[in-house]
């Protein structure tokens, strides 16, 4: 399974501080695989990536802007030099050893987007290296925080593979839908013993939501989104938005499901503006403090 990682929005709502360094590396808290369990910080793109890695994706498309290309690339490239200069100190480079294990694992390739014409757009940059096979999509400045690591990710690839689906979206209650992309729905059958809705529309901000359900930025998708955004992209305008994409699929009778993210299968946690980078840092603080860790792709916690 490939998955594509968008990290080349402008990050204007974290301006002064985004106008050298990316929002999606921003740090947030995790439990560290050692037997003493301590909390570390990680970049939120590398938790997203290490979410891939637990739902089986084996080649990865960073899709990012021109001026940002050395960080990531470094960011995600094996620093041998730095595991030599920490050799003496092997508790400190433990996280880093273990994530370096899960990029040997992975086929990792960079692409551009040239100019910040919203997520759709970035998404259209990974378009030849998909090609016709289902592939995941997640947004780099936000990601689950759950018990098991690519646990929901894994259910949302099954789901599509299963029902041969267009795609599958990550919902979850709000309170204020109107700040998110909305989508209509009926309850299924739940999968993989996960609430599940049979979407029927999908909104952008809208002014009167008919929902409360909030879509999160990660996505399972069958390659019929490329033609919907290629034809949004004609129609729509200069910004091309997934959820526009999606919608487009919606009404040319393309099949769309939901998974519900509920309490108790994991967090959603956004970095987009100081107010919920602020929230996620605590949030993810206190988990770590208090929680088993669980290793990417396990059912089974570690020790404390």
């Amino acid at each position: 399974m490939r998955g594509i990682v968008t990290l080349a929005g402008d990050g204007s709502r974290m301006l002064p501080w985004s106008r050298g360094l990316r929002k999606e590396f921003l740090p947030l808290f995790d439990r560290a695989a050692s037997p003493g369990g301590e909390p570390v910080l990680k970049p939120v793109t590398h938790l997203v990536v290490e979410t891939l890695v637990g739902a089986r994706v084996t080649e990865l498309v960073l899709v990012v802007r021109p001026e940002n290309r050395s960080i990531v690339e470094n960011y995600f490239s094996i620093d041998r030099d730095l595991l030599a200069r920490h050799a003496h100190h092997p508790d400190r480079i433990r996280e880093t050893e273990r994530f370096y294990r899960s990029l040997r694992r992975l086929r990792v390739t960079v692409r551009l987007q040239r100019r910040p014409l919203g997520f759709g757009d970035a998404v259209r940059q990974a378009e030849r290296l998909a090609g016709g096979r289902p592939f995941v999509v997640h947004a780099g400045d936000a990601v689950v925080v759950a018990p098991e690591r690519g646990r929901l990710l894994r259910a949302m690839i099954d789901l599509q593979a299963s029902e041969g689906l267009d795609a599958v979206l990550l919902v979850r209650p709000v309170a204020d839908p109107r700040r998110y992309g909305v989508v209509e729905g009926s309850p299924l059958p739940r999968f993989h013993g996960v609430r599940r809705l049979a979407v029927t529309g999908m909104e952008e901000k809208p002014e009167r939501p008919r929902s409360r359900w909030a879509a999160t930025a990660v996505y399972v998708f069958g390659p019929a989104l490329w033609g919907a955004l290629r034809r949004e992209a004609r129609e729509g305008p200069r910004e091309l938005e997934l959820t526009a994409g999606i919608a487009r699929l919606l009404r040319e009778g393309g099949r769309v499901e939901a998974l519900v993210l509920a309490p108790g299968l994991g967090q959603w946690h956004s970095v987009g503006s100081p107010e919920r980078y602020v929230r996620a840092l605590l949030a993810t603080r206190a988990l770590a403090a208090r929680s088993p860790r669980v290793r990417p792709g396990s059912s089974r916690p570690t020790s404390r």
